[in-house]
């Protein structure tokens, strides 16, 4: 066939048509439509000649305008150049006969048209017995494939049957099968004979598969319609039966009511059959017992849960970070992790939502935090409150068998929520009960493990509900009193206090327009001057947030809006007396260290729920046999602690000044003030241990020195928490040095630098460093000696 249009033994130099979307097989004729411009070209010079051919090509990506030899694949076919019809001015309809394969072997140019030396092809006769097999299979499998295709005509059967050559035979068959490029170009690319007959049998099998599944599938649809269209008529027949009998007890209208419900919700198959079981039941039932309303209630509640509703996620990273920082002050850290997950949710649609707690004091912002992500995220909100929930049957519902059984406060929230992935406030966690109707947080283990809670099962509704999609935030004020494996299941966020500043800040653009609005007031009525609201962070409020602190400004809102309805023309700047003659003498005056130097007086902070606050240590000591007395409602920790301490103090006697036998002689009383309020923990080693020391040596403890550690016997001082509220209650009681363990050293980045700024922040690895750093020594007095 290729003879007469090349000579023998010559490797021809052709011009090369590359197609963006087909692919031209050897013996078959297609019709080309040509119009880019270098195309264009080639098919005019192409018509000047005798006996125009060309090389024919598959573009790798079809968007390419103007491809080079990189871009196309080098196997293709020399094809005849048949007819060519001109349509409008630059395009031209061509048709095109497929001769033999070839392969670019040099290419030669791209101007005016691409040009290549390529070498043919030539399929010999094949004589093999499997190669005939093979091909008589592809005949009679493309055969069936034709028959049940719509659009194939008798010409294609009939076209089947005249081509022998097994190779000719699957290449007809390719490029006639709804294949895609890459697909076809791998049959053109087989020059295997065997390899590529097998090839096409494959693909001919495949699309006979995939017509007997559709018909299939068409037959399950047409048998179920026939199902529902009779089960129809039965209940009509039902319908008409009860009213001659006068049985009119069951509310038919409910009942298709309820059932239309549940085809519209798109329960998964295992609620649908439930909900389904019910309805069936439901129809011997009288509409007026017990029994038809408990089943109704459990329908009702799965047509309402939002099997498959849910809302888009909003992927704005930057107008995310806009929302968090409209709604709240500082607190970087959260907004950091809630952007950082926008931001991966935007590169992985199908990923894990987070399961976040934020721990830290009242009225840091912990629960208005997380409604900010809501609203930043684009999502719907539900809160649960777990303050004082003791049973178990409050989180994964109650079983119908009871009287008044309803679903656990999750699902609740999830119906509430309208949405299958919503933000589910779990506040106060840190405050669950235990009784014995069961433990509430071993409840959650399930709800809030990714691993599982995809198959949450609750027990009123009794079929798995996935609760991956919901974002849980936990809120809660510490973490010690949350259990051990609920807590390895979230990652802790904590949200520690603010500043003097921050308060301020937060109050100007946060508080006070809130509470304006709400009181009806607008800045000119009723405006703070910068000194007011330090009169109120510093004399009404004594706390690590700001919920006093807006409190106080609604209190002044108030007094402005009775004088505004008493008819009164109010126009205030509110200053620090103002603010006095409205609210009063100062009620909250922050803690004091002491005015003077002192032996025998150490000053601790400590961390509480509340925040951090100092913590005062007294010692003093009478004649006696060499015991230790403890006051103050210590704990069992800090009573080990004043003996760890006492101990360390008598192993360094000689170190310190001290005979050895002074215990024999000495009672020491240690007692730490607000003795109705509980202490205790592993933080104040070095205070108990300065106290002691200060003491019996009579060497004066500076006041303006605070101090957390704990301390071993061997004179370690270890690792304490809660360093960034500690420094922040030195800063605000006038402390100006801190010592802390040098194991918290990367703890610093914490405390906001304007606390770093205004503290001596000292590190101590030892105890026997602490003396010289708390005691104001006096000149003639010998140097305290280190280990």
């Amino acid at each position: 066939m290729t003879d007469s249009i090349f000579p023998a033994g010559t490797e021809p130099i052709l011009p090369i048509l590359p197609l963006r979307n087909s692919v031209l097989f050897p013996a078959t004729v297609v019709p080309v439509n040509v119009g880019r411009a270098r195309s264009v070209r080639l098919i005019e010079e192409a018509c000047g000649r005798e006996r125009p051919a060309i090389g024919v090509v598959t573009q790798h990506k079809p968007e390419v305008e103007d491809p080079t030899f990189e871009q196309v694949y080098h196997t293709g076919t020399i094809a005849r150049v048949l007819k060519v019809i001109r349509l409008n001015s630059g395009q031209y309809s061509v048709v095109l006969q497929g001769v033999s394969r070839m392969r670019i072997e040099e290419p030669l140019g791209r101007h005016p048209t691409m040009r290549a030396r390529v070498h043919r092809y030539h399929e010999a006769p094949v004589v093999d017995v499997e190669v005939e097999a093979l091909a008589a299979h592809l005949r009679e499998s493309a055969r069936q494939l034709l028959n049940e295709l719509p659009t194939a005509s008798r010409e294609s059967l009939h076209i089947l049957d005249n081509v022998r050559e097994p190779g000719a035979l699957a290449d007809l068959i390719a490029s006639n099968l709804p294949l895609a490029n890459d697909a076809k170009q791998a049959v053109l690319e087989t020059l295997d004979i065997r390899e590529r007959v097998r090839r096409v049998l494959e693909q001919v099998n495949r699309q006979n598969e995939v017509i007997r599944v559709k018909d299939e599938i068409s037959t399950m649809v047409e048998e179920e319609m026939s199902s529902s269209q009779r089960e129809y008529l039965l209940r009509q027949q039902i319908k008409a039966i009860r009213r001659e009998l006068g049985e009119t007890d069951v509310d038919e209208d409910d009942i298709e009511n309820l059932r239309e419900r549940i085809s519209l919700a798109r329960l998964p198959s295992d609620a649908e059959a439930a909900a389904k079981r019910e309805l069936r039941r439901m129809t011997n039932m009288n509409a007026a017992g017990s029994e038809y309303q408990v089943a109704r209630t459990y329908v009702e509640w799965l047509a309402d849960l939002p099997w498959s509703k849910k809302t888009q996620d909003r992927l704005d990273v930057a107008q995310a970070r806009q929302v968090l920082d409209e709604d709240h002050y500082g607190l970087e850290k959260p907004k950091r992790r809630i952007v950082e997950y926008i931001a991966i949710r935007k590169l992985r649609r199908d990923g894990r939502a987070p399961i976040l707690c934020f721990v830290g004091p009242p009225g840091v912002g912990k629960t208005s935090l997380a409604r900010s992500i809501a609203r930043a995220s684009g999502r719907a909100l539900a809160r649960v409150s777990l303050g004082g929930v003791s049973d178990e049957a409050e989180v994964r519902g109650h079983r119908r068998t009871y009287v008044g059984a309803l679903p656990g406060r999750i699902i609740s929230a999830l119906k509430n929520a309208g949405s299958k992935n919503p933000v589910i406030i779990l506040d106060e966690i840190d405050k669950l009960g235990r009784d014995q109707r069961g433990d509430p947080a071993s409840a959650l283990l399930e709800v809030l493990d990714p691993e599982q809670n995809s198959q949450f099962t609750d027990h009123y509704l009794d079929v798995p509900f996935d609760l991956s999609k919901v974002m849980f935030i936990a809120t809660a004020n510490q973490k010690s009193t949350i259990p051990s494996p609920l807590l390895d299941r979230m990652e802790v966020i904590e949200l520690p206090g603010y500043t003097p500043r921050e308060k301020r800040s937060i109050a100007r653009d946060f508080l006070i327009p809130r509470q304006l609005s709400e009181h009806g007031l607008s800045p000119e009525r009723l405006d703070f001057s910068d000194e007011a609201i330090d009169a109120m962070v510093e004399s009404y409020t004594n706390e690590a947030g700001v919920r006093k602190l807006e409190q106080q400004a609604a209190a002044v809102c108030r007094d402005i809006a009775v004088r505004l309805a008493n008819g009164e023309d109010v126009s205030i700047m509110a200053d620090p007396e103002f603010i006095q003659s409205v609210l009063g003498a100062p009620k909250a005056k922050p803690q004091q260290p002491e005015r003077s130097a002192r032996a025998g007086v150490a000053t601790g902070v400590a961390w509480t729920p509340a925040g951090g606050d100092l913590l005062f240590v007294e010692a003093t000591k009478m004649p006696g046999s060499g015991r230790l007395h403890l006051t103050g409602n210590m704990g069992d920790v800090l009573k080990e602690s004043a003996a760890a301490a006492f101990t360390f103090v008598r192993a360094r006697a000689r170190d310190l000044g001290l005979s050895e036998d002074f215990v024999s002689t000495t009672d020491i009383h240690v007692h730490l003030p607000a003795g109705a309020v509980p202490k205790d923990g592993a933080a104040a080693g070095i205070p108990l241990f300065v106290a002691l020391a200060s003491l019996l040596t009579q060497l004066k403890v500076r006041p303006d020195v605070a101090m957390s550690g704990e301390i071993t016997l061997r004179g370690n001082v270890l690792k304490v928490s809660g360093i960034k509220e500690k420094c922040l209650a030195a800063h605000r009681a006038g402390i100006s040095r801190i010592l802390l363990p040098k194991r918290n050293e990367a703890d610093l980045d914490d405390v906001p630098e304007e606390v770093r700024e205004s503290l001596e922040i000292c590190l101590v690895s030892r105890v026997d460093e602490v003396l010289n750093l708390v005691t104001a020594l006096d000149p003639a007095s010998p140097p305290v000696a280190a280990e």
